[in-house]
């Protein structure tokens, strides 16, 4: 993976410069943000604006990193999941936005949902009985 020390190795980036230069995508092309993250990391992640926005104003895709204390670790993970993000429109196939955990949690909540309204079904019908 990368080094503890800064963001991915220069193999990586190389290969994700070449790939940016494939997909036609330009730096120009991308607007960049850097804001606060949230979740782990305590201090660090609170105070420093590491987690890192970027949006590509051509085709209005954009993505939003923070998984790492690192920022530059941070933007590589933006640069790699917003390209990944426009070969998909690009070759035309409609890869789901949503994770395998976004899956999870709708099918959970859609389970919650019908519980409830199963239970609500039944209390309606013992005071329909009264």
């Amino acid at each position: 993976m990368a080094s503890t020390n800064s963001g991915p190795s220069e193999k990586k980036q190389a290969a994700l410069d070449q790939k940016l230069e494939n997909l036609g995508i330009r730096k120009t092309d991308l607007e960049e943000k850097f804001i606060k993250a949230s979740g782990r990391g305590g201090q660090k992640v609170n105070k420093s604006s590491s987690a890192v926005f970027l949006r590509h104003k051509v085709t209005g895709l954009s993505v939003k990193v923070g998984k790492h204390r690192s920022l530059h670790l941070n933007r590589f993970l933006a640069l790699r999941a917003l390209a990944e993000k426009i070969q998909a429109l690009q070759s035309g196939r409609h890869s789901s936005d949503m994770s395998d955990s976004d899956r999870k949690i709708q099918k959970q909540k859609r389970r919650r949902r019908q519980k409830t309204r199963k239970k609500l079904a039944g209390k309606q019908k013992q005071e329909d009985q009264r």
